[in-house]
C-alpha cells in the first residue's frame, strides 16, 4: 500500500475545500467527465399565416453545430413560445391569438413528442385566460404549466395531467396599470413568465407596467400568491420583456425592449425580492437608428449574457463579474442576423442558434468559451417566421 506524504494530503484537503466553496459560491465549474449527448431535436415556434404552418423541427448535431431534416413537426395557429417538460415527453405552445372557442383568449396546446421521429401530436388545448399569449414555461416538477398573456395583460397557471394533457387554469393574475409611454404602456403587458430554481417564485415582466411582478409560486395547488416586496421596477419608459436568472441563482436579468438595455439584479432566495444593480445598454454607442430588444439568455457557464436587438439587427455580448452579477459588454455578431427574435444556447453551451424572423431563416454560431463571441458556422436554414427555438436530448 502506497502511503501519502502529509504535504500531498494537506494539498489534497485544501483542493477539496477550494472545490466545495466554489460550488457554495455558485462560480462557473469545468465540464463534469459524463459526456453530453451531441445529438438534439430542435424545436422552432413561428408565426403561421403564408408558408409558416406551425411548429417545426430540425436534427442538431452540436459538436459541428449543423442542422439537418427540417419537418413541420405539428399543425397550429401562431405557436410563437414553446416549453419542454423536465422528463422531456411533452411539449407545450402558446397560441398567440386573440381569441379562442368565442371568448377573448389565447390558447395553449400540449403535444406528446415522439423521440424516434421526433414528431409531435396533439393531446389537447385550454384557454390561456387571456388574450395574445406570447411566452410560456413548464414549473420544475413537471406538474404545470406557467404562461404571461401579453395583450390580456395576465398570466395564468395550468395543471399538467399524467398523460400530457392541460386542465383549465387553476390560477389567473390580472395585472393594472400603466406607464410613460402611451403607445405602448397604455395597458399592462405581460411578457414573460419565470421560476426561480427553487420553484418558489414566479417572475412576470410586464412591458406596460415597467416593472418586474413577483408571486409565490405553489406548486402542490398551481396557485399565484403577491409576494412581499410584490414586484421590481425598471426605468420608466424601458419596458422589460423576457428574464433570464444566472445559473448560480444569485442573479437576474431582464431586456427592456422599449430602452434597449439589460438591468442586472441581484436575487435574495429566500424573500423572492429583486434588487438592482446595474443597467447597460445592448447597443453600439454610435448607433442612431430604431431598435427594440427581444430575447435575453445567460451561457449554461455563467460567463457570458447575450441579448437580441431588432433594428440594429445583432446579437450583444456580455461577459458577467460572477463576484458581482455586473456585465461588461463585449461587442455584437451582425453577420446573418435580421430581425433576431428569440435565440437558443444549445444545453452543451458551444452553440447559439438564432431565430430570423424576418429573413425566414436559423443561423447557427460557435461560441467562444474564453471570451463568449459568436462565429457562424455555415449557412442560414430556411423556415418561415421563426421566433422561438428550444432543445431536447434525442436519447432522452
Amino acid at each position: 500500500m502506497t502511503l501519502l506524504h502529509s504535504s500531498t494530503l494537506c494539498l489534497l484537503s485544501f483542493a477539496m475545500v477550494v472545490f466545495w466553496t466554489s460550488l457554495a459560491l455558485g462560480e462557473p465549474q469545468p465540464p463534469a467527465s459524463n459526456p453530453k449527448p451531441e445529438k438534439w431535436w430542435v424545436y422552432v415556434g413561428t408565426y403561421t399565416g403564408g408558408p409558416s404552418k406551425g411548429i417545426y423541427r430540425f436534427e442538431f448535431d452540436s459538436a459541428t453545430g449543423q442542422l439537418s431534416s427540417r419537418a413541420l413537426a405539428a399543425e397550429t395557429a401562431n405557436p410563437s413560445f414553446l416549453a419542454i417538460d423536465p422528463a422531456g415527453r411533452f411539449l407545450y405552445a402558446v397560441g398567440e391569438i386573440a381569441q379562442f372557442e368565442g371568448k377573448k383568449t389565447g390558447a395553449v396546446s400540449a403535444f406528446a413528442i415522439d423521440l424516434k421521429t421526433g414528431d409531435l401530436t396533439l393531446l389537447n388545448q385550454q384557454p390561456s385566460a387571456g388574450a395574445g399569449p406570447c411566452h410560456l414555461v413548464v414549473d420544475g416538477q413537471g406538474k404545470h404549466v406557467l404562461v404571461a398573456n401579453y395583450g390580456g395583460g395576465s398570466a395564468g397557471v395550468l395543471p399538467i395531467q399524467k398523460d400530457g394533457k392541460l386542465g383549465e387554469a387553476s390560477a389567473v393574475v390580472q395585472h393594472q396599470g400603466s406607464s410613460v409611454n402611451k403607445q405602448r404602456q397604455e395597458a399592462p403587458h405581460a411578457h414573460s413568465i419565470n421560476l426561480d430554481r427553487a420553484n418558489r417564485f414566479a417572475f412576470v415582466a410586464d412591458l406596460g407596467l415597467d416593472k418586474v411582478m413577483i408571486y409565490r409560486f405553489d406548486a402542490a395547488r398551481g396557485t399565484l400568491q403577491a409576494n412581499n416586496p410584490p414586484s421590481a421596477s425598471v426605468a420608466g419608459g424601458a419596458g422589460p420583456r423576457h428574464f433570464a436568472f444566472h445559473p448560480n441563482g444569485r442573479y437576474a436579468y431582464v431586456i427592456n425592449e422599449l430602452a434597449n438595455t439589460v438591468t442586472a439584479f441581484s436575487y435574495d432566495a429566500e424573500r423572492g425580492e429583486l434588487t438592482a444593480l446595474q443597467s447597460v445598454s445592448t447597443l453600439p454607442q454610435d448607433f442612431k437608428g430604431k431598435s427594440f430588444t427581444a430575447e435575453v439568455q445567460v451561457h449554461p457557464s455563467g460567463n457570458f449574457l447575450y441579448g437580441s436587438n431588432r433594428g440594429h439587427d445583432s446579437i450583444a455580448i456580455f461577459t458577467i463579474n460572477v463576484k458581482t452579477g455586473e456585465l461588461t459588454p463585449v461587442g455584437h455578431q451582425t453577420h446573418q442576423i435580421k430581425t433576431p427574435r428569440n435565440f437558443g444556447i444549445d444545453p452543451t453551451g458551444s452553440h447559439l442558434l438564432v431565430a430570423n424572423q424576418d429573413d425566414n431563416s436559423i443561423m447557427a454560431f460557435r461560441i467562444d468559451p474564453k471570451n463568449g463571441e459568436l462565429a457562424p458556422v455555415g449557412f442560414p436554414v430556411e423556415v418561415p417566421k421563426p421566433v422561438c427555438v428550444k432543445f431536447l436530448a434525442k436519447n432522452g
